[in-house]
C-alpha cells in the first residue's frame, strides 16, 4: 500500500500505553468519557454548537473509530477526541490572536459575517477534520467530507437559517479538504485549521512520544517536543514558541510543521521559534527559526 507522506513520517513512532488503553474501551465507554472544552468567550452561537457536539454520540463514535484505526490497526499516532480538543483550542487561539491584531477573517471580508461566525467555522473544521479516519487513513480527508456535510447541517440547524447554513457548511468542508499535506486553503479559516492540526506536537499526543519500540528520527524528534506556546510576536501577530529537550525536535518543526504552514495563507502572520532547554544542546543549536 502506498502511504501518504504524513503517515510515512509517523509510522515508526511507538504508540503510547495511554493511547492504547483508550482504544480498548467499548464504544459506549469511550463515548461516555468524551467532553470537548473550548473557551466560548461570549460567542452564543459557539456555545450552542458546543453543547450539541457534547451530546452527539454519532460524532463521538467517529472519533473513537478513527482512533482505533490509527492506534490499533495502523500503529501510528493518536487520533482520539483529545487530539480533536487540542486542535480545536489551538485553532480558536490562532484565530483570536489574528483578529486581535486586526487581521480580517475571510468570512467577514467575503460574506459580511462577524468574527463570531468565523469562530464557528474554525471550531467545526477542527472537530470534523479527521472523522474520515473512522473509514480509512488513505483518503481520509475525502471520507471526512461526506460524513461531515449532513452532520454540519444538523449542528447548525436553528442557529442559522438558509442560505447561511449552506455557506458556512461549505467553508467548513473547505477547511477539511485543505488540511491535507498538499491542500490549498482559500480562506484564513481553512489555513488556521491546517496549521492547528500540525501544532498538536507536544509529547504524548499527536506526535507519539518515544516510549518503546524502534529508535528513529521520527520517534526521537517526537519525544523532543516539550511545549508549544502561542504568543504575541514582535515582527508578526503570532509567535509560535516551541520548547525542545534536544535538537532532534527540529525535524518536527522543519519537516512536518513547515509543510503545513507553507501554503496555509498564514505565513505573513506567523513566526516560529524553537528553543532547546538543555545546556549541552544549547551550545549546538541555541535557537532555531523556521523560515517560510
Amino acid at each position: 500500500m502506498s502511504l501518504d507522506r504524513e503517515t510515512e513520517d509517523r509510522i515508526e513512532q511507538p504508540v503510547s500505553e495511554e493511547a492504547e488503553r483508550e482504544t480498548r474501551l467499548t464504544p459506549a465507554q469511550a463515548v461516555a468519557q468524551m467532553k470537548i472544552n473550548v473557551p466560548v468567550r461570549g460567542n452564543r452561537k459557539l456555545r450552542r454548537i458546543l453543547e450539541r457536539v457534547n451530546e452527539d454520540a454519532q460524532l463521538k463514535g467517529w472519533w473513537h473509530a478513527a482512533n482505533v484505526n490509527a492506534v490499533v490497526r495502523m500503529r501510528i499516532n493518536d487520533h482520539s477526541w483529545v487530539h480533536i480538543q487540542i486542535v480545536s483550542n489551538i485553532a480558536l487561539k490562532l484565530l483570536r490572536q489574528l483578529t486581535k491584531h486586526h487581521v480580517e477573517p475571510s468570512l467577514v471580508g467575503d460574506y459580511g459575517y462577524e468574527n463570531d461566525d468565523a469562530e464557528v467555522v474554525v471550531l467545526l473544521g477542527a472537530l470534523t477534520h479527521c472523522i474520515g479516519m473512522a473509514v480509512h487513513r488513505e483518503g481520509h480527508e475525502d471520507f471526512s467530507l461526506f460524513l461531515a456535510e449532513p452532520k454540519l447541517r444538523e449542528l447548525l440547524e436553528g442557529i442559522y437559517e438558509e442560505p447561511d447554513i449552506t455557506v458556512l457548511s461549505s467553508e467548513v468542508l473547505q477547511a477539511i479538504t485543505s488540511h491535507r499535506d498538499y491542500g490549498k486553503p482559500l480562506t484564513l479559516e481553512a489555513g488556521i485549521v491546517r496549521v492547528a492540526d500540525a501544532l498538536d506536537m507536544e509529547q504524548g499526543r499527536s506526535r507519539i512520544p518515544f516510549a518503546r519500540g524502534s529508535i528513529s528520527i521520527h520517534s526521537l524528534s517526537a519525544a523532543a517536543i516539550e511545549d508549544v506556546a502561542i504568543k504575541d510576536g514582535e515582527r508578526r501577530p503570532i509567535l509560535i514558541e516551541i520548547t525542545m529537550n534536544n535538537s532532534s525536535g527540529i525535524y518536527q518543526v522543519d519537516s512536518l510543521l513547515k509543510a503545513k504552514l507553507q501554503g496555509s495563507g498564514l505565513e505573513p502572520y506567523v513566526e516560529v521559534v524553537a528553543h532547546i532547554d538543555t545546556e549541552a544542546e544549547k551550545r549546538l543549536v541555541p535557537i532555531y527559526r523556521l523560515e517560510t
